[in-house]
This record gives structure tokens, sequence and C-alpha cells, in this order.
């Protein structure tokens, strides 16, 4: 359907006939190579998902943002866990004291689980979970709640991280060693494929390298690195890449530089596809596709002068849609100050529909296509990222590179570069280096009650006085078992790993039974 401008004028659903050879090289929206998007009508039939982030102290208490975020008009859920959860700890371990419920909500048991989603429709909303070592632990646990629900796991749809190797490189919740991380991946992959089938696998991120401090070409290098890592363990455990790869899907940030980050985005799409088909062989289109979600850049807000966050957002949530994103989170004002309070984040949904229903700019396919410094751009980014990514393989691949520091050396000269850019003022951060204000507004944040973590602990020693324990010992033994096993198919953890919560397991142990058999990971220093 052709839209018209606001002075009456006919905005074409998709332009064509860019320069000469430009539209053969680039292709057509929805056909390889990708470069223009992945769906031939991408934004013109309907917006991009507007899924918020958010998740803090009790199930309770997500569970009411939740249905606050749903009724304001989100199309998704994207779950944020607290660390000891990220970690595969339950909340009354000695580790976890002091960390209960502040970065995102506590989990421990299928229990938390069911009020985490009270009320809340899993056949119709679909959710992103940020959770990557005990990513299998948390999908089979709202497997189940759906279940119980009457909801089959063919029904469900979301999303899990799932992207460890991006933790050994910038973010560090990791548990296992890359090769059982990687045993893990493909176990989730099969079971998937069978149990969950519209369930996105994995979410291969390059937003928290981005958030460490690399550079646009440096978090598409590196995670498209990954991305080849997991596919080949995937084939190596005897999947057929068409089988998987369908539902591999990306993870990027959205920076305030509008040209280079749409640039980065098409260069990212050509790149994958190019990937998919000429080294892995995968026939299937939604194989070569570089489907992916964007979370505007949290590492760029202030705590000075807070507001001003309101228009970095936008200006990243709008380089993100021009850039061809499958979904959206658009991070809240408040949030280099603490979580984000009711009205920030429903501000923070806000912003993402005025961009979808006040703007033209979902009128048109891929609307800087054509635009000389754009394919410029497109074309510089696709050369660097490539020439990145060849060092990786030459060191051995994402896993070998990872265990002899590349990435993160990398990474970090990047972050040094920009930090030494703010502090001598070449760098200009509104508020903070410059145009500062002569007196900061106060501003009162949100607080998590440190009660919740007495509240948890209490309710894990009455689930653990008042369940049947030689089932769940009888369930953890028979996940061991498997963990030690070879077969990929026979030996799947997920599936005595769905027992073991079923018969209310809780993260913590379900994650020690599997540090019993495969350990944990201990990184090497580089200097």
């Amino acid at each position: 359907m052709t839209r018209e401008s606001e002075s009456g004028f006919p905005i074409e659903p998709l332009y064509t006939e860019l320069a000469p050879g430009l539209d053969e090289r680039l292709g057509r929206p929805g056909e390889y190579p990708f470069t223009r998007g992945v769906y031939p009508s991408m934004y013109t039939g309907r917006p991009w998902t507007m899924r918020q982030y958010a998740g803090f102290g009790t199930a309770k208490e997500s569970n009411e943002r939740y249905r606050h975020l749903v009724a304001q008009g989100t199309g998704g859920l994207s779950v944020a866990f607290d660390l000891p959860t990220q970690m595969g700890y339950d909340s009354d371990d000695t580790i976890s004291h002091g960390e209960v419920g502040k970065v995102g909500v506590a989990i421990d048991s299928l229990e938390d689980m069911r009020v985490l989603f009270d009320q809340i429709p899993l056949d119709k909303v679909s959710t992103s979970m940020t959770i990557n070592a005990p990513a299998a632990v948390l999908l089979l646990m709202y497997q189940l709640v759906a279940e119980e629900n009457g909801i089959p796991g063919s029904a469900i749809t979301g999303t899990i991280q799932n992207d460890v190797l991006k933790e050994y490189i910038a973010r560090g919740t990791y548990i296992y060693p890359p090769a059982h991380s990687l045993r893990l991946i493909t176990n989730i992959f099969e079971y998937c494929r069978t149990e969950i089938p519209k369930w996105n696998t994995i979410s291969i991120s390059g937003y928290h390298m981005a958030e460490a401090g690399a550079s646009p070409t440096q978090e598409i290098a590196f995670t498209l690195a990954d991305g080849i890592e997991y596919v080949r363990a995937a084939v190596a455990s005897g999947q057929d890449v068409d089988d998987f790869a369908p539902r591999l899907a990306f993870f990027f940030v959205s920076r305030t530089t509008l040209l280079e980050e749409v640039a980065k985005f098409r260069a990212a799409r050509r790149i994958w596809a190019d990937v998919m088909k000429n080294e892995f062989g995968a026939t299937d289109p939604k194989s070569q596709m570089l489907r992916f979600h964007t979370q505007t850049a949290g590492v760029q807000l202030t705590a000075q002068q807070p507001e001003v966050n309101l228009v970095r957002v936008a200006i990243q949530g709008l380089a993100a849609v021009l850039g061809g994103t499958q979904s959206l989170h658009t991070n809240s004002f408040d949030e280099a100050i603490a979580l984000p309070t009711v009205k920030a984040a429903t501000l923070a949904l806000r912003t993402q529909q005025v961009l979808a229903y006040e703007t033209d700019v979902t009128a048109t396919v891929d609307p800087f296509a054509g635009s000389y410094v754009v394919e410029a751009m497109t074309d510089e980014v696709e050369k660097a990222a490539r020439e990145l990514m060849a060092q990786v393989e030459e060191l051995g691949g994402a896993v070998a590179a990872i265990e002899k520091g590349f990435q993160k050396s990398e990474i970090e000269k990047s972050a040094y570069g920009i930090a030494l850019g703010i502090d001598s003022g070449e760098r200009i951060v509104v508020g903070l280096n410059k145009f500062q204000a002569a007196q900061e507004e106060r501003y009162e944040p949100l607080r998590v009650d440190p009660q919740i973590e007495q509240d948890q602990r209490a309710r894990l020693t009455e689930l653990r006085a008042t369940r049947d324990q030689a089932a769940v010992d009888a369930a953890l033994d028979a996940m061991k078992k498997a963990a030690v096993g070879n077969d990929p198919h026979a030996d799947n953890v997920l599936y005595p790993m769905k027992n073991a919560l079923r018969a209310l397991a809780t993260v913590g142990e379900v994650c020690g039974a599997l540090r019993e058999v495969w350990g944990v990971y201990t990184p090497q220093e580089f200097f």
C-alpha cells in the first residue's frame, strides 16, 4: 500500500534503479544477499517487534512491570535476570549475597517462573531472555510454565540469548569451559527443533562487545565469527545446517552515530548471507538471513542531565529502524542512574511508538539505499569486518582466538581510545564534558529492597522442605549421566534437565550438577 507524504506526494513501498549496477549488487529486499532487509515488505506491512527489556527484584514485581508494558502496547517481553541467576547460583548461595534481585529478577525455581509469567498469554506474547550459561534451564522452565497453562511447546515463541562465546570475550557470566558450553548449545539446537520449533535458539550477541568498547566493525566481525563457530559445532554434532540455521538470531547495539550504524547492519546481513551460502552450503533462504534484535546503547547514556538520554535513545532507535532491525528495545532515560522507573520505561516504549506511527520511515523499505555515503560506508564496514574475521580464522577460529585473548585485547584497545577521546574533549558527550549544567536536578531512582534476598532464601528453604527430594536426586543423576555421554542425540541433557526442573530442582542445583561433570572455565591472563 502506497503512503503519501505530508505534502501529498506518494512514498513508494520500494525504490529500485538506484544506480547502474547497484541494484544487481545489492539485490532486492527479502532476497540474497539481504543487504536491503530480510523481508520483501519490511515495515510497510507491520512495524518491528517492540520488545522492552525489564526485570528486577522478585518475580512478582517483574510480573507487574510486564503486565504494565503489555497493556501499554509492547509486542514482546525481554527478561533481565539478576547476577546470581545469570551465573547459575541460587539466591541463598554465599556468593549471591548482596546481588539478589539487583540487576534483574531473581529466579531460583519453577515456582518463581510461574509467578513471573502469571496472567501473561505465552501463546500470544513473544519472550526474549537475556541468559547465557544457564539458558537451557530458564528455557525449560518457561516451557514447563506454558505447558501447565495448556500451551504446547510448538505454540510458544521467543529467544534465549545462549551466546556463551561473547561471555568469554566481553561480559563474564560464563560457567563451563568452551567445549562443554558448545556441547550444551548444540543440545539446545537439537531439542528445540523437535520440542519448541518456533523458538530462536540463540541470539549471537555483539551488543555486550560494543558496551565493552568495541567499534562497529569489531562488533559485527567478532559476532559473526562466533556465529560461524556455533554453526560449525552444530554441523559437527551431526545436524544439517538447514535444520537449525533458520532459528539463529543476532543481537546488536545501536549508537548515536546514525549513518555508520545503518551501514553496519546492512554490511552484517551481506556478510552472513555469503558465509551461510558459500561456506556452509545453506540452501534455505531463512538459513542465509541475518535476523537481529537491537538495543539502544546503554554505554552512551549519562547520569548527568539524564533527560538528554531521551534524545540519544530516539536517535539510536531511528538508526536501528533505518538499518532494518526485527525487534527493538529502547533504553530508559534513567538507566545510567538505576533500574528504570515505570514512567521512564513507558517513555522508552513511547519512543518506539512515535517512530513507528508518527514518522514516515516505515513507509518504504531501506530508505537509505543508494545514498552515496551509506553505500560507501556499508562497503567500508564490510571490508574491515572481513579483515578482522580473517584474523580470527588465522588464529584457529573464534574459540582459539578467545583462548589467545585476541578479541578481548582488540576491544580493550578500542575502549581505551574512546576513553582518551572523552577525557581530552575531542569526543564530545553533551552534559558530561561539554554543555554541563551549573547545578544538576536531584533525581530519585528506583531502589531494590534488600529484604528481597531474605524472602528468596525463605522460599528456597520451604521449597526444599516440601518437594520430593528423591525425585530431584534421581533426575539430577540422570542429567549428569547424559552430560558424561558422547552420543549427541541419545545424551541430550535437556530431557533429564526438564525432569529435574519439573521435580523442583533449583537453578543452582542443576548448574552445580553440571559443574561437577564439566568443571568451570578459568580465564588465562594475557599481558
